[in-house]
């Protein structure tokens, strides 16, 4: 696939505090250029959040109350975050979860359209067993060496993560348009209208 003809895309990854609804404690935007994850444009952030964080997400991400103490508010950020996302597509595993978490956060914006790499992975790859990062990480064996160090469940090394799983699997479509009707889950920004999806005639 021609990668030089996309639109602007950063693959985002959202941690939470493990409240319902959730408070973002990280988030991470690394764009793709030219078929690269381009880690020196990328934006990461951490948030202390308006309420603790629960034993059983920090046991997950690993950030705690006291890691996030001195870190800024999602206000004091938001404008950064608004701004590097904007007039953008994203990418996410599971996207449509980043995808509503990040638009409670930012109510005036609004991504040209959203990749979702577990959609994209069970056109692309049927019938695994598991759809899950890790499980597909595991299948598709991407190049990871150059990951954050953080590990996984950290917004950063998820984001990564996530950009090469999706740089593998362009491999398997042509352009831009069948990418879009095999990623886009239906409803979302995006998504192919009915009559839209590319054809084989």
């Amino acid at each position: 696939m021609n990668h030089t003809a996309w639109p602007k895309l950063l693959v985002v990854d959202v941690e939470g505090n493990g409240a319902n609804p959730p408070d973002l404690v990280e988030v991470a935007a690394l764009p793709i250029r030219d078929g690269q994850a381009d880690t020196s444009m990328a934006g990461a952030w951490l948030i202390r959040p308006p309420r603790p964080v629960t034993p059983h997400a920090a046991r997950i991400h690993g950030l705690t109350n006291k890691v996030l103490a001195n870190s800024p508010a999602w206000k004091e950020i938001a404008n950064q975050v608004h701004t590097l996302l904007a007039d953008a597509w994203i990418c996410a595993h599971n996207g449509h979860v980043d995808y509503r978490v990040l638009s409670a956060h930012l109510p005036t914006w609004e991504p040209d359209g959203v990749l979702d790499t577990l959609r994209l992975a069970k056109a692309t790859y049927p019938n695994l067993p598991s759809y899950g990062l890790d499980a597909l990480l595991e299948h598709v064996k991407p190049d990871l060496t150059r990951a954050p160090a953080v590990g996984r469940h950290r917004a950063t090394y998820d984001a990564y993560a996530t950009a090469q799983l999706l740089l593998a699997m362009t491999d398997h479509y042509d352009t831009w348009d069948q990418l879009v009707a095999a990623a886009v889950p239906p409803g979302l920004p995006g998504a192919p209208k009915p009559g839209e999806e590319p054809t084989l005639w």
